[in-house]
């Protein structure tokens, strides 16, 4: 085992936790490499990237059909992965679907919920089924991943898509919402953390609204794993997201939590191999979940790598975790307000949120902006992150994101906002 620079969580010391993470020890453009991207995806420490390895070389063979030793083996550091990003979460190992990112996992409730409508799965699906006249509740600040498997949905069945408004400070409108989920409503869908306003919403109001009317929650929870304590049962969801490339984990590999009796009701999405108890030439009964849904050859070492990630993060503790980037997030904040012709999004008052700003440089476009940081090492994300209908909202097409994980430190937000005072300038902006 690889011994790791994890500080103590008393005494977090990010610059000593940066040792296990060889990407950031190189230089980018002659100079040292700020990462600021990790809302898009984080960096993967050692012992992520050796459990994916020693997998590979000692243990690499197909989960669940095998008689011989190297499947026995890869088979249970398989569901031993399972159990442990399980508790991660709060869940039990058979409330955790594999899937190969938070998108296949919305993607899977959306179409096995469609499913239901035409008919297919056990009796008890018939509870997801949709008609014209029913209504899917989301919010204006989705990312496009809990966006258009809902509106796709919606023209599939009929049924009417709605939105959560958000206030110009980047908080969900509460009024607006309980007037909008109502009896007609089915299905609510939100994120946990908005990945352009860094906000923590309020889910435990939202599930209030959908459960006096028996609505379905599906939370979108990207942004929360690697940054908060996470306990899915006691956020009262029945279905979220996670996607491991996010969370110090390899990519092509995340969960789908369930509430037992949700996902023991909900018909598969994907079929084929793994995913059956009987198969005749005219018809198939498939196993319980979370197998049901896990059809096909599964992403074995990547869950081994995000079994490592999980431990990786709980040994860093992640009250202490999120208390560091969040003073790293108001040690920026406090840096950019303070330069002329930035707009911060979402900085509303006295607000939960991770460590992760959007900003607009007035007369200067944000891929111009990126463009020039990137040229002193700083790694940021340009664009409209996949959520252009916020970015609409606030009247524009593109912002500069800087995110924050644990393995940042003061000097990198420091040289970042150095970097930002000078865009205006070298751009020919008056300030």
């Amino acid at each position: 085992m690889i011994p790791s620079a994890l500080p103590d969580a008393a005494t977090f010391d990010a610059a000593a936790l940066r040792a296990d993470f060889p990407i950031l020890q190189q230089q980018v453009n002659g100079h040292p490499l700020v990462y600021l991207d990790s809302g898009a995806t984080s960096q993967k420490p050692r012992q992520v990237l050796q459990a994916e390895y020693d997998f590979l070389t000692r243990s690499n063979a197909a989960v669940h059909r095998g008689a011989h030793t190297l499947a026995a083996e890869a088979t249970d550091l398989f569901e031993d992965a399972r159990t442990a990003v399980a508790r991660f979460v709060g869940a039990l190992p058979e409330q955790l679907v594999w899937t190969a990112g938070a998108t296949l996992g919305l993607n899977l409730v959306a179409y096995a919920i469609g499913n239901a409508t035409v008919g297919r799965g056990a009796p008890a699906s018939a509870r997801f089924a949709l008609t014209a006249g029913d209504e899917i509740v989301t919010t204006e600040i989705e990312h496009h991943a809990n966006l258009i498997p809902w509106q796709e949905l919606a023209a599939r069945t009929g049924a009417t898509l709605r939105h959560i408004p958000v206030h110009d400070d980047g908080t969900l409108d509460l009024d607006a919402a309980a007037g909008i989920i109502g009896e007609r409503t089915r299905i609510v869908a939100f994120t946990h953390v908005s990945n352009v306003l860094g906000i923590v919403n309020p889910v435990a109001e939202i599930v209030s609204l959908a459960q006096a009317v028996g609505a379905l929650t599906v939370l979108d929870a990207c942004q929360s794993a690697p940054h908060l304590p996470l306990d899915l049962p006691a956020l009262g969801v029945d279905l979220a997201v996670f996607s491991g490339h996010k969370m110090l984990g390899p990519y092509g590999v995340g969960g789908l939590y369930g509430r037992s009796e949700i996902l023991e009701a909900l018909p598969p999405f994907l079929t084929g191999g793994s995913m059956i108890t009987t198969v005749t030439l005219d018809e198939a009964g498939y196993l319980p979940p979370p197998q049901r849904f896990e059809a096909g050859t599964q992403p074995i070492g990547p869950a081994i790598g995000l079994a490592a990630a999980v431990s990786y993060l709980q040994d860093a503790g992640l009250e202490s975790v999120h208390a560091h980037e969040v003073r790293l997030a108001e040690r920026m904040r406090a840096g950019l307000v303070e330069i002329p012709g930035i707009r911060l999004l979402g900085d509303a008052e006295g607000v939960e949120r991770v460590g992760l700003w959007a900003f607009d440089v007035e007369g200067v476009h944000a891929h111009d902006a990126g463009q020039f940081l990137d040229a002193q090492g700083i790694a940021v994300r340009v664009g409209h992150h996949c959520a252009a209908p916020l970015h609409r909202r606030f009247g524009m097409t593109a912002s500069v994101r800087a995110s924050l994980a644990l393995y940042n430190t003061e000097s990198d937000v420091d040289a970042f906002l150095d970097a930002v005072s000078g865009i205006r300038t070298y751009f020919g902006v008056n300030a």
